[in-house]
This record gives C-alpha cells, sequence and structure tokens, in this order.
C-alpha cells in the first residue's frame, strides 16, 4: 500500500516513482559543492585601485566603502598583500594633481600610475599581473575620454576620435614601459585597439597584452567611480554619443569583432550584472577570455542595502560574482576582490 502525506498518495512502485530526482544532489554541503557548474577562483579576479598624487595617507571614498584613494606607498602595500591573498590581477586608476585638455599627465613618465607601476613591477614581478586602465578621463579638466574638437563649455564639441588614438598610443607605450602587463582601454574610440597595438609593436613591446572595455555601455552606475577619481563631466554632458547605448545587444559583437580584428587580447563588457545578457552573448561568440566589469554602482548598492540590514551582504556579494562567472566572464574586476580573498583563507 502506498504511504500518503497530507491526504495524497505517494507512488513507489516500479513505473510511478520519478526516477529523475535532482535533490538528491543537493542534500549535504558537500554534494553541492561536488557537483557545482560554476567556481569562483581568486586568481580570476581583479582589483581596481586608486592612486592619487599628492597626499600623505589614503583617502576614503564616501560613495564606495572600504575603497581608497591611495598613496604610492599605500599602494605598494596593498598590492603586496593582494598578492598574499592569491588575487589575480590589479588594474590601477590614477589621480593627478592638476589636469589639462588633453590629460597629458596619463602618458608622463613621472605620472603617478607610471611610477606606481614600476614601483609594483619591482615589488611583486609576475606574482600579480598588472593592469593600466589606459584613458584620459581622470587627467582632463573637461572629464570626457578624449581630445575635444572645441570649447569644453560648448554644446556642439565632441571628442575627437582619430586624435585621440594619438595620445591613446603614448599612454600605451609609457605604462608598457613603467612595467604593466596589460593595458587597458577603456574610452571606446574606433580603432583605438589598432592604435594602440600599433604603437606598442612599434616601441618593443609586441608582449604587453590588450585587455579592451570592447562592450563598455553609457550606464548610470558609474557615479562612484567618478567620485572616485574626482571626474566631472564638462556642462552636464555625457558619453552616450561613443560609449554604447544600453538597449543593443547586437552593436555588442560588432564592437568585439573589430577589438579582435584590430589585436585585443581580452574583451570585456562593462557594467556586469546589469548586462549578463551581453556576457553571455559575447561569450558564446569568442574564444578569447572574457572579463566582466562588476562596477562601482553595482557595489555601493550592496553595501547601501547591506549597511541598511535589507540584505545578507556575504551571501549576496557571492551571488553576484558568481552570476557574473556563470553568464561566461573568466576575469571579473570587482571592488570585492580583496573581501572574497579572505573569505577563502
Amino acid at each position: 500500500m502506498n504511504p500518503s502525506v497530507n491526504g495524497l498518495r505517494c507512488p513507489v512502485v516500479a513505473g510511478n516513482f520519478p526516477v529523475s530526482r535532482p535533490r538528491r544532489l543537493r542534500r549535504s554541503d558537500a554534494l553541492r559543492h561536488l557537483v557545482a557548474e560554476t567556481r569562483l577562483d581568486v586568481a580570476n579576479l581583479v582589483a581596481p585601485l586608486f592612486v592619487r598624487e599628492g597626499i600623505d595617507e589614503p583617502q576614503p571614498i564616501d560613495s564606495l566603502p572600504g575603497v581608497v584613494q591611495h598613496t604610492r606607498d599605500s599602494l605598494r602595500a596593498e598590492v603586496s598583500e593582494l598578492a598574499s591573498l592569491g588575487i589575480g590581477a590589479v588594474i590601477l586608476f590614477g589621480v593627478p594633481s592638476t589636469k589639462n585638455s588633453i590629460g597629458s599627465n596619463a602618458f608622463d613618465p613621472e605620472g603617478i600610475v607610471q611610477l606606481c607601476l614600476a614601483d609594483l613591477a619591482g615589488d611583486v614581478g609576475d606574482r600579480v599581473v598588472l593592469m593600466a586602465d589606459l584613458c584620459v578621463d581622470e587627467y582632463t579638466d573637461h572629464g570626457h575620454c578624449g581630445v575635444l574638437d572645441g570649447p569644453a563649455d560648448d554644446p556642439n564639441t565632441s571628442v575627437d576620435n582619430d586624435a585621440t588614438l594619438e595620445i591613446y598610443g603614448r599612454i600605451a607605450v609609457a605604462q608598457a614601459t613603467a612595467g604593466a602587463h596589460v593595458v587597458a582601454p577603456s574610452g571606446m574610440m574606433d580603432g583605438q585597439v589598432e592604435a594602440i597595438r600599433t604603437a606598442l609593436d612599434t616601441a618593443g613591446f609586441s608582449s604587453t597584452a590588450i585587455m579592451a572595455y570592447s562592450a563598455k555601455y553609457a550606464s548610470a552606475l558609474y557615479g562612484p567611480f567618478r567620485d572616485a577619481v574626482d571626474v566631472t563631466i564638462a556642462s552636464g554632458g555625457n558619453r552616450k554619443g561613443y560609449q554604447q547605448d544600453y538597449r543593443n545587444v547586437r552593436e555588442a559583437l560588432v564592437e568585439v569583432d573589430a577589438d579582435l580584428a584590430q589585436g585585443a587580447d581580452i574583451v570585456m563588457v562593462k557594467p556586469a550584472l546589469s548586462y549578463l545578457d551581453v556576457i553571455a552573448a559575447v561569450r558564446a561568440h569568442v574564444n578569447v577570455p572574457v572579463a566582466a566589469y562588476h562596477v562601482s554602482g553595482e557595489y555601493a548598492m550592496l553595501k547601501a542595502a547591506s549597511a541598511n540590514g535589507w540584505i545578507d551582504h556575504d551571501a549576496v556579494a557571492v551571488e553576484h560574482l558568481t552570476a557574473i562567472k556563470r553568464a561566461g566572464a573568466d576575469v571579473i574586476l570587482t571592488y570585492l576582490a580583496r573581501w572574497f580573498a579572505e573569505t577563502q583563507q
């Protein structure tokens, strides 16, 4: 006789009993871990780090709890600790003391990022991949990612794509000379990867890799990052004229194909959580490593909700990172890198 639960008969005889019971493999932590399809590894994480010129001690960033603008010395200490935790890479963003119309501190051999790359190359060598963001928005007095074709306060002014490429080439060579293993162009200029690859090869840096921000969207999730690098876009402007429209996916594949044809070694999607479908589409489209940037706004929302007691920080943080990995990202840039590495110790 078949048993019953709440008056419902429970079939147990052959032919009626469900042979497939996925719950069998969910009954314990050990079983769930054994058959997990997606695994996070600290070696696949990249820690974004900010270094500011002219400060004597690290400066907290209010909108990015737990993140600071480093001094040159505190950056060295931080990267050394990240290396000991097994973090795969760091990516540097500079905050200069002075800015100008072309962002010349971005390619100055004595610029803050170049000095720090040289420090880190001596400190950690190849134990941590040294990446450098390659753009000028942190360095320009107008906050755009390139040279302008007119006055910054003129609403008809736009970024001069081709004039910007020459500057990107100079930045790439300066960063590679200082010790960058990977340069990461984020400006979304047409032809930027080719210009950078040509400049690097011509200068003798053919082994320096390029991680292209191939599908970088003009997102509203970058606010805390702009606080971190002291960027205000001139005249209340935006970057919709050169970064991608959030409504488009196929366009991302066009950008990815162009970057790969021009010599990119890694392609990136940014932001991550709001664009998981794009990450998945890119992963299915290419055979090179795919990176995704878990951006400042995504991190800040997690921290704010946690601070208010609305969510379990640790559980949601792991869920976020796992979702990005599950969507197809091989490499994740995240402000959670150190936290996650420490939880694995």
